[in-house]
């Protein structure tokens, strides 16, 4: 699904901000990235979404070099990769609704599709009764839902999320993080940025750490690390989401 041979990544030159990375994500895997700060987290988010070119490397995504995507084709490679970030990113003088369906006005979806489309996300997010309010009247949990369903209306096969639960308090961030459980449950493959070590040890997946631009260590969970994973999140609620849409 995702691959990284020896990818190097210089903003200033012989000053690496990743160096020589290797890494392989399956479908269907969830990946925390963790690390500190400057450590090379984001560059490698920029680098998945193309906003950023390796200076040495290559990045394939489900099979095809990156390198060979050109500069016109970029919006056409990013419909398969959705982005959720700490800042939510929506549209302020948008409801909910217009913002979830912007995603696919821009990508030239049928109106019809788009009418249907859009009810069926936030019902999956919870927010189904939500849809005619402005960013500014909801919480910070309910913005960032909005931002994951504009992320998924296209239906990517993965999704990026960098510091989803950066802005929110404890209770929201575990409301975020069981629905981004229940997403890669249905197959989609999410690479997780964090710096929320607690998050990182309750959800018991797959973790690469970063430290000065390099992999210091790639761990991923036993058996029974998902089961305790999965008992805890039985407990966590999620006011409205609709976990069989």
């Amino acid at each position: 699904m995702i691959t990284l041979k020896n990818v190097t990544k210089e903003y200033t030159p012989g000053v690496a901000a990743l160096d020589h990375i290797n890494i392989h994500i399956d479908q269907g895997e969830f990946v925390f990235i963790v690390g500190d700060s400057g450590s090379g987290k984001s560059t490698l988010i920029k680098l998945l979404l193309k906003e950023l070119d390796p200076t040495d490397g290559e990045i394939f995504v489900k099979g095809k070099p990156l390198s060979r995507i050109r500069r016109r084709q970029v919006p056409h490679y990013r419909r398969n990769i959705g982005c959720v970030f700490q800042d939510f990113r929506l549209l302020e003088d948008r409801n909910v609704y217009e913002n979830v369906a912007f995603a696919q006005r821009v990508t030239s979806v049928p109106k019809r599709r788009i009418k249907k489309n859009v009810p069926r996300m936030l019902a999956m997010v919870g927010l189904a009764s939500k849809y005619r309010s402005k960013p500014r009247q909801l919480s910070g949990g309910e913005q960032q839902r909005v931002a994951i369903a504009r992320a998924l209306i296209n239906q990517p096969a993965i999704l990026l999320a960098d510091e989803p639960t950066g802005n929110l308090d404890e209770n929201t961030a575990w409301e975020i993080m069981k629905l981004l459980d229940t997403i890669n449950k249905r197959g989609t493959t999410v690479v997780m940025v964090t710096h929320n070590l607690k998050i990182v040890e309750v959800m018991r997946k797959r973790v690469v750490t970063l430290q000065m631009g390099n992999i210091v260590s790639d761990e991923k969970p036993d058996e029974a690390s998902a089961d305790a994973a999965a008992e805890f999140f039985a407990n966590v609620q999620i006011g409205g989401v609709n976990d069989e849409v």
